[in-house]
């Protein structure tokens, strides 16, 4: 689906037909963050059962990972937790199905995780994930681990497409936001400022923000390939368009009336009511607009959710 923000027109195409409503210059920026297996399944001391989904505490101690977990009732900070081919960790803290997780001295996380770690496919997918999943929910451009979720938004690109927009002249590049929590959670405040986004890291590139610039002073447009590229592009804006390189936290909630600084266009799924997600893309569209394209997008059968359809909001 294609939107036009300017005239209200809305077209149907297939996301191959994408590059011709691209010009040569314009500047596609995506996330090149990978999937971590970061999905655990462990005892507790009790022998009861106890699932994890891990993420790091990127400005924290090292070793020291936050958890969301399963079976965690009655569960204590201290409490040892045993999982497969002898890891184990401690319970740091535990409130309200969450917490965070000290790992023994037995390697890096990241290296555990790898071992004996499961991909978190989304929870609509009722199956028990396999090990090609742990290619098959990446996006071909996946290089930085470090996400719990995939940007969906960039698992559309094929090798393929990739070159047609090579051909046309559109250029590509990346930047990193290792997707959290705060992507997903949803906003159940009355005043959605009072909604607070959990904090993720960004990492952007000198030579990322310096092919902005270019492109910016060309008079191409910035094509922003998902909701989590917008977010680290916005974040680090310097105000009139540019961007600056660095890394650090963003905790950055967009939602209308917002002025957009730095993209142009976003390629971004269907995604869920009262989301952080839904409320960006309506930042930039118009509330109206995106309204109309979701009712046409559920008449017409469109997919939602990290497999579903896509639209190019230009």
């Amino acid at each position: 689906m294609i939107l036009h923000r300017r005239t209200g027109l809305i077209e149907h195409q297939t996301f191959r037909d994408v590059t011709q409503f691209l010009d040569p210059g314009d500047l596609l920026v995506m996330n090149n963050t990978r999937v971590l297996p970061a999905r655990l399944i462990g005892k507790k001391e009790t022998g009861g059962r106890i699932e994890m989904l891990l993420f790091p505490l990127w400005n924290g101690k090292k070793g020291e990972w936050k958890a969301l977990m399963k079976g965690s009732s009655k569960l204590k900070r201290g409490a040892r937790i045993q999982f497969e081919q002898g890891f184990g960790g401690a319970v740091e803290e535990v409130k309200d199905g969450k917490g965070k997780v000290h790992f023994f001295n037995q390697g890096e996380v990241v290296d555990i995780l790898k071992k004996i770690g499961h991909i978190p496919l989304p929870p609509y997918i009722r199956r028990k994930d396999e090990p090609l999943d742990r290619d098959r929910y990446q996006t071909i451009f996946a290089e930085r681990e470090g996400s719990i979720a995939a940007p969906t938004a960039g698992l559309h690109f094929t090798p393929s497409l990739l070159r047609s927009l090579k051909g046309k002249r559109v250029r590509t590049t990346t930047i990193t936001l290792h997707i959290g929590i705060g992507t997903f959670a949803p906003v159940k405040v009355r005043d959605i400022e009072d909604h607070k986004m959990e904090a993720e890291w960004i990492e952007i590139s000198e030579e990322t923000a310096k092919e902005i610039e270019e492109t910016k002073i060309r008079g191409g447009k910035i094509i922003a390939v998902g909701t989590t590229t917008t977010r680290a592009l916005e974040s680090f804006s310097n105000g009139d368009g540019r961007v600056k390189p660095g890394k650090g936290m963003t905790s950055l909630f967009i939602y209308p009336p917002y002025h957009f600084r730095v993209i142009d266009g976003l390629i971004t799924n269907f995604h869920l009511p009262k989301s952080t997600l839904i409320m960006l893309v309506s930042a930039f569209a118009g509330k109206e607009l995106i309204m109309k394209a979701y009712q046409e997008a559920i008449d017409r059968k469109y997919r939602f959710y990290s497999y579903g359809d896509a639209m190019l909001i230009q």
